[in-house]
């Protein structure tokens, strides 16, 4: 892999890697968009860029997926001011080793029968681009910004890096 694609994707991995709960956006089949918190369960990008959820089988995401795959995953990790929106097409897999991969104890609390949980759903998400925010600037440094542009009237400038990572 070539270096101006790897980048992206480690810069992507390093906004999300510390953020423990994503909102997991999917199409209802009403039509309306519903989003629900879920964990990632890999502990960096995939060679696929893919991100992983463990999800019940019994659940509307699944459901949702399977009439529309396109999806949405979104971070916010407000200590850090970084916040990123993954866009990607969701699928169930049956991969018992990748389950076994991904597994950790606090999956335990929502699929008692561990791997073998029949309940168990592996979900993947092949991100196809990701827009993100990351404000480097210290707290003091943006609020002084923001105080002073709602006296002056002016928006703030500089809010921080805006970029678009694009897999495909």
């Amino acid at each position: 892999m070539s270096d101006s694609y790897e980048e992206p994707r480690l810069l992507l991995w390093e906004m999300i890697k510390d953020t423990r709960y994503a909102m997991f956006t999917t199409r209802h089949r009403s039509g309306h968009l519903h989003s629900r918190p879920m964990t990632t369960q890999n502990t960096k990008v995939d060679e696929d860029d893919s991100l992983w959820f463990f999800m019940s089988r019994k659940g509307d995401p699944l459901a949702d997926i399977a009439v529309d795959p396109v999806v949405n995953v979104t971070y916010a990790h407000p200590g850090h001011d970084s916040y990123v929106s993954v866009s990607g097409t969701a699928k169930a897999v049956e991969d018992t080793a990748k389950k076994a991969q991904l597994w950790n104890k606090a999956s335990e609390a929502w699929f008692p029968g561990g791997t073998a949980d029949p309940d168990l759903a592996l979900v993947q998400v092949r991100i196809t681009h990701a827009n993100y925010w990351d404000a480097k600037k210290s707290k003091v440094v943006q609020l002084w910004k923001r105080a002073r542009a709602a006296l002056g009237g002016e928006p703030p400038h500089d809010p921080g890096a805006h970029g678009v990572v694009r897999m495909n």
